[in-house]
């Protein structure tokens, strides 16, 4: 029988990139299971994607807590007491404490809708189209404290139309992440890549 690494998602929004990752983890065959979505939107459409898989969640404002610091104990208080062992970043809206990451250090991982190092940060596709690309994408890397720096597990690459507007490429990006995330946390997961002295080593 596969072990399954038990797999936290944290998210922000409405979770499409959670409902990928349910799905690839209801293959028996697949080395990781989501035990808790944690989002710090009360309201995030995700978590009912969650409840409807059976998937326990929990919701915290950071907006209840007087430091980053503090929301981010509150965070790993949760994690441990689902037992997890690896984390999804997914849309999750929030910049943690350097002590957090270390913590969590190679076992978190994050999905940004560029290819990294180009275009960090937020409004991403318009930052693409206004810097004239004509090829943008997706990349999974595990998080390290500087924003969207982390060591790179994985990329896909998607053509910018000339006509393409923030919103046409950011739904032919979406498509590529929903592949691309599942098959990343099945590499971790599976333990054929880890960070090793800052960087992503494949096995």
């Amino acid at each position: 029988m596969t072990k399954k690494v038990r797999t936290a998602v944290l998210i922000s929004g409405r979770g499409s990139n959670l409902a990928a990752l349910i799905e690839a983890c209801r293959d028996p065959k697949f080395p990781a299971t989501i035990a808790l979505v944690f989002s710090n939107v009360e309201t995030a459409e995700g978590l009912k994607i969650a409840a409807a898989a059976g998937i326990p969640t929990k919701a915290l404002s950071h907006r209840s807590f007087a430091s980053r610091e503090e929301f981010d104990a509150a965070i790993d208080k949760a994690l441990a007491d689902a037992n997890i062992e690896l984390i999804c970043e997914a849309g999750f809206m929030r910049i943690h404490s350097d002590g957090f990451v270390r913590k969590w250090e190679g076992r978190m991982l994050n999905i940004h809708p560029s290819l990294l190092p180009a275009f960090k940060g937020i409004r991403v596709h318009q930052q693409a189209i206004e810097a004239g690309v004509r090829i943008s994408g997706c990349t999974v890397h595990f998080i390290v404290p500087e924003l969207d720096s982390g060591p790179i597990i994985a990329q896909t690459a998607v053509p910018v139309h000339p006509d393409d507007t923030a919103e046409t490429l950011q739904a032919r990006i979406l498509v590529e992440e929903h592949k691309l995330y599942p098959a990343a946390l099945k590499a971790v997961a599976e333990g054929s890549v880890r960070l090793k002295n800052g960087k992503a080593v494949f096995l």
